[in-house]
Formats: structure tokens, sequence, C-alpha cells
């Protein structure tokens, strides 16, 4: 009695996975129909437009900008696929009862001249020539009139051969079929080329076959889950005890309160697209010191009952030495040792120049699509009738200046106050600009105070006549929510501990993780890693690396064509992945490695294991 159910439902997935292989094959033809690779990024309006009709649907303008913002400078694969996801194509059933609400006297026909009115005065309203277009084709038009039944079959018979035809141009093409089914999230679209491969010595060649424990708290996936082709594969499975049971690794010296110390703040900010972009450092040493560098999620006063989500975030610090020039820089340490919420390193530095690169997973810190009811107030008329800020938007804006005040004086400098202008408008603030501000607000020593960092946004809304508009502009790209919430940035703050000379830190760019972060993080894990080679394809090496409540792998492909890797996270219980899906599947360039996923704890108090299968397509 117990095996049907089980029979039923193992088909039941089975077949699940059939149609989300042939949803994802129908993507991919798609998006390679206009692009080159399903690595390759839709870099505007019109190519979104171009791949949805290759993808079999016909986007009205309102469609296509609501994926395409004001905001938006690119999607990539995965997005496309959620748009398809959400956009199903028009049935011959809905263009029917579209064309019957005009054809009120139920005869098939529509008169070309009330089709025309229609077409150019309303929706989406279409020019003359486009009108023509239609009534000109001989197919479904006769005697001034639109067969629209005929041009129903016609607009579907279309649809289904531009479907087949870019099916059959991926089958034609052996090169087409080697592209991901996924978007390379942590390296560049070229991947990283390796100086040296890996000493053999360290690599395992053992494949774990054992089966994890039953499924828990795993996503469900929103990719096949099951590969027929298969033909190589490696597990990985750790398994985790929650935080309480912790070992703390970062032990300071005992004298480090008498070493010179340098200090500066910085912040994660989530952009429209889900990249994550940080302040990045330079630190200068003026000669060899034992030095200990942390970094931690900055922990700001909050009101009562407000959020702190920012604060689970985890944090790392990517260290990296100049040499002759900016572009040639070597991995040196990164932040490994963790004591709560803190990661640092402690170890010797040469005198000289570093370049200080922060670093989270994304794990935590993501788009927040949680929608807010209501919306917080900005400002208000006092008895006076005078413009005034509310208690709440007040305490944000303490909390603003406390995350943009870099080095922690209580002031802010023409450069501290650059990064915030970059953020919230784009634009930089002159020296001319800033001494008029120093004739209209409250400054020391040149640097604008809290009371005058307050009275700039009262302007602001003075200029605007209280209206919040561009307050709201500010405190959204701030990473707040409409409850005044910080929900989509995550402040931080790096100290930086010499014992025998003064370190000096300082904020130079405002930006995404560059390639030169991409490739120090992949040679962290694989240097520290553990090494498996996977069976059956020894050019494939997926090494894991677990440092404190965050498991990184990373995937070398030695070989001198790209790979399709198939990710896959079901068994997994209690953990959270940067990609955000179960299953998914990656490309790997020739001769390079990249990041196959972060994944952390969804719940640190509670045990979780990491069961992951990396499988060549």
């Amino acid at each position: 009695d117990q095996k049907v159910p089980q029979s039923e439902s193992s088909q039941a997935k089975k077949s699940q996975h059939a149609e989300e292989a042939i949803f994802y094959t129908k993507c991919r033809a798609a998006y390679l129909t206009v692009l080159k690779s399903s690595l390759e990024n839709i870099k505007s309006k019109e190519q979104l437009i171009l791949v949805l009709q290759q993808a079999g649907r016909n986007p009205s303008q309102k469609t296509v900008n609501k994926y395409w913002t004001s905001q938006t400078t690119t999607l990539n694969f995965d997005d496309f696929c959620a748009i398809l996801k959400e956009e199903t194509p028009t049935t011959k059933t809905e263009l029917l009862e579209a064309f019957g609400k005009i054809d009120t006297d139920n005869t098939g026909y529509i008169l070309h001249d009330e089709l025309c009115k229609i077409l150019t005065t309303k929706g989406e309203k279409m020019t003359m020539d486009e009108v023509s277009a239609i009534t000109k084709l001989a197919d479904f038009n006769c005697s001034g009139k639109l067969d629209y039944k005929k041009f129903c079959d016609f607009y579907m018979t279309t649809r289904e051969q531009c479907c087949r035809t870019t099916l059959e141009k991926l089958e034609v093409d052996n090169r087409l079929k080697r592209q991901q089914f996924g978007s390379q999230v942590e390296a560049s679209p070229e991947g990283i080329t390796l100086p040296v491969s890996k000493p053999s010595p360290q690599v395992s060649k053992k494949t774990d076959h054992k089966s994890a424990p039953a499924k828990g708290d795993s996503r469900t996936p929103s990719r096949p889950s099951s590969a027929p082709s298969c033909k190589a594969s490696v597990s990985s499975t750790i398994s985790m005890g929650g935080s309480s049971n912790r070992i703390t690794k970062l032990i300071e010296p005992n004298t480090i309160k008498e070493w010179q110390c340098a200090q500066s703040k910085g912040c994660f900010y989530v952009e429209e697209d889900g990249e994550i972009i940080s302040h990045k450092y330079r630190l200068h040493l003026p000669q060899r010191s034992t030095v200990c560098i942390t970094i931690k999620p900055l922990n700001l006063h909050q009101a009562e009952g407000k959020s702190c989500r920012w604060l689970s975030v985890d944090t790392a610090l990517y260290v990296l030495k100049e040499n002759e020039t900016q572009e040639n820089l070597q991995l040196v340490c990164f932040t490994e040792q963790q004591n709560k919420e803190m990661f640092g390193w402690k170890g010797e530095l040469a005198s000289g120049v570093y370049w200080l690169f922060p670093f989270t997973t994304g794990c935590r810190l993501k788009k927040v699509k949680t929608q807010i009811t209501g919306e917080a107030k900005l400002v208000y008329r006092d008895e006076d009738g005078e413009l005034a800020l509310t208690k709440e938007f007040r305490a944000a804006l303490l909390d603003i200046f406390e995350t943009i005040d870099l080095d922690g004086n209580g002031l802010l400098s023409l450069e501290e106050y650059n990064f915030f202008e970059l953020r919230t408008s784009g634009e930089k603030c002159d020296e001319e600009a800033w001494a008029v501000c120093k004739e209209n607000f409250e400054m020391k020593k040149n640097e604008l105070t809290r009371q005058g960092f307050m009275d700039l946004n009262l302007m602001e809304a003075n200029d605007r006549e209280g209206d919040p508009s561009d307050l709201w502009v500010t405190l959204l790209s701030l990473g707040y929510n409409k409850a005044l919430e910080m929900t989509e940035a995550c402040p931080f703050v790096i100290d930086i501990y010499a014992e025998k000379c003064k370190p000096r830190i300082k904020a130079i760019y405002l930006e995404a993780g560059s390639w030169q972060l991409n490739r120090a993080l992949c040679k962290s894990v694989v240097n520290k890693g553990d090494a498996k080679v996977m069976d059956g394809c020894e050019n494939i090496i997926v090494y894991t690396y677990r440092t404190g409540m965050r498991i990184t792998s990373v995937i070398e492909n030695k070989s001198e064509s790209k790979v399709i890797i198939h990710v896959n996270n079901e068994q997994s219980r209690n953990c959270l992945s940067n990609r955000g899906l179960a299953v998914f599947a990656v490309e790997v360039a020739p001769k390079s490695m990249m990041v196959s996923q972060h994944v952390m704890p969804l719940n640190e108090q509670e045990e979780w294991l990491y069961s992951c299968v990396h499988s060549l397509l």
C-alpha cells in the first residue's frame, strides 16, 4: 500500500523535472538566438524585447518597462528565465476573446476602418504603417475586413515556428550546446586564468557516494534536479553544529591595546540588479610589523522595534599587496578567523601599500521582495507652519551620518560627503559647492557637523515644499525601505592594529567587486579548501572551504574547452545559498576557475548540513 503512492510521487517528480528541462532548453535557445553566450547579459531594452520575441512572447511596452526600469543596466539569463515564467504566452482563446469584444455581432470579421481607429488611438498606439502591414496581408484580409480567426491562427503558427527555429538552431550548432543554464555570479565572464595548477598531493580522487540524510528545509528547485546527460560527478558533505558550539578562533594579543590603530567604516549596498558594492581601501604600512586586522558589521543604535538584520550579515576582508602597479595585486591574506560576528587575521606584513577589499557572500544581504504597507512620515509642519523633520527620520539620518563618517571623528569631510553624494545622486560636490555649504550649514574645521547634515536634508524638503520624493530617493539608495528600516545595506567597521608602526587606511572607491577580488577569493579557496577530482573527469576539480559559519565551493576547469556543471543542493538542510536556488548550473571557461556558490546556515542556532553534488553535463 505504501509503494503505490511513492511510485506515483516519483513519476510526478520525474515529469516535473522533464517539464523544467524542456522549459530551460527553450529559454536557452531563445537567449542564444540574440546573444553569443548565456553568460552574456542583456544590455538594453531593445535586446530584452528581441529575446522575449524569440521565446514566443509579444511584450507590450508596459510589460517591458516592468522589467527594465530606469535603474536597470543589465539583465542576466536567470532574470530572463524568471520573466518568461511570469509572462506566459497569449493563448488563442485569449486573442479570440479580445477580438470578440470589438466584434459585438459575432460575425468573425472586423472592418479595416474600425480596426485602424482602435489600434491607432487606444492602448499602446500603433502607427498607420504598422496597421497597414497587418491589413495588407492576403491570408486573413478580404473586402476591407479582417478575418480575425484566421489572423489568430496565423499568429499562433508564426510564434510556434519562431520557437521551433530557435530550438533547431540550438540543436544543429554543437558550440551552443555548451552554454550554461545559469548565470556566473562571482567570477568575470571570461573566468579567471590560473597562474599555476594546484599541487597534486593535495587532491583527493575519492568521490563521496554516501547518501545524505533525508531532505529537510531545502528550497524547492526551479531547475531540473536530475540530468540524464551527466557524465561525472563529485559530492561533498559537511555537518555543522549551531553557533552555540562555535569555537572562538580569533585571539587578540594581550598587548594589542598598546599597538597603534587605524580605523575606517564603510558599507555594503545592494544595487537594483542584486549586485553588491562597497568601499575599497588603501592601507600603508611604513615598516614591517605584526598586525591584527578585523572587520565586523557596525552596531548602530536602533529604535525599539526596528530590525537590525544587517548585524547577521557575513563580512570578510581580503588583503592584496600592491607591487609595481595597482593592477598587479597579489593576495597576501584574508580574515578567516572568527570571534562571534567579527572576522580577523593576525600575522606579519612587510612595509608597503596594500589594498583592502571587503566582501560579503550575498547569502543574507540581497534584494528584499517583501512589500511594505504604508510609508513612514519624513517631514511635518510645526505650530508655526514651518517644516520639520520627524523623530523617525532624524533617527535614520543620524544612523546614515554615523555610517558615512568613515573616520569616526563626528564630522563629514568633503571626501566622506562625496561618497554619500555618489551613492545617492551619482554626482560629486566640488570645492566651490562645499564653500556654499560652509556658508549655510554648520561646519567645524571645514567639515560638516551632524546638525549641519540635518539642516541640509531639511533644506531639501523645503526646496520641494514638503514633498518627500527626493528624500526617499536618498533613503532607498542607502538601503532603507519605506518603513525606515535598513534592509539592503550593511555598514561595517575595519580596525588595523600594528605593533611597530602607525598604519594609515583610506577609502578610495565605492564600487562592485573587481576581478582582482574574484581572483583572490578563488585563490583563497583553492589554497585552503578540500579538493576533490570529479570521478571520471580528472580535469575538473571542486574545492570546498569552510571558514566560521560559511562554506564556499570553487570549480577548477583544467581542460581546453568550456564545461557545464550541474549543482544540486537538495539534500542540504537548514542552508542558505547566495544563488537562491537548490539546483542550478554554471559554465566554467577553459583553463579557469570560478565560484560555484557560498552557503551559510539559515538558522545559526540549529545544526545544518551542507550536501552538494557537482555533476558534469
